[in-house]
């Protein structure tokens, strides 16, 4: 099986990384400097290839690695966060069956805490009983 070589677009990955950033043209032409614009930046979205220099800028701007921008792939990112949400389904289940362990964890801390309740008031009844007897002994 011959593996198809997928051919990298460097301008639509920065502009797809952008969107999904949610930086406009305008917003990224300013942090660029001066000498952009947003007609600037979209010329440069159409570009196939960027200049390694200008891609790092471009990558520092945006606080993504380059190395995103180079080697991104919407049908993979897609993938993964398909993925991640049904794990996360997945997960949440499991989560709930724990809120019910919790539950039961927090019902017997409190019979234990009722227990030990009972025992301390006893052990002060006790007092009580024993201070009545000395008083009622030095009468």
């Amino acid at each position: 099986m011959i593996k198809e070589l997928r051919k990298v677009h460097e301008g639509r990955n920065l502009k797809r990384i952008r969107e999904i950033l949610g930086v406009k043209q305008s917003t990224l032409a300013s942090e660029l400097g001066n000498e952009w614009n947003q007609k600037k930046v979209s010329q440069l979205e159409d570009k196939e290839t960027i200049d390694p220099d200008l891609l790092e800028q471009v990558a520092d701007a945006l606080k993504v690695p380059a190395e995103a921008i180079r080697n991104f792939d919407e049908e993979r990112t897609i993938y993964n966060i398909s993925c991640n949400f049904s794990d996360n389904a997945v997960n949440n289940n499991a989560v709930n069956i724990q809120h019910i362990n919790i539950a039961e964890k927090w019902i017997q801390t409190l019979v234990e805490n009722k227990i030990l309740y009972e025992r301390l008031l006893q052990a002060e009844k006790d007092k009580v009983e024993l201070l009545q007897k000395l008083l009622n002994e030095r009468k």
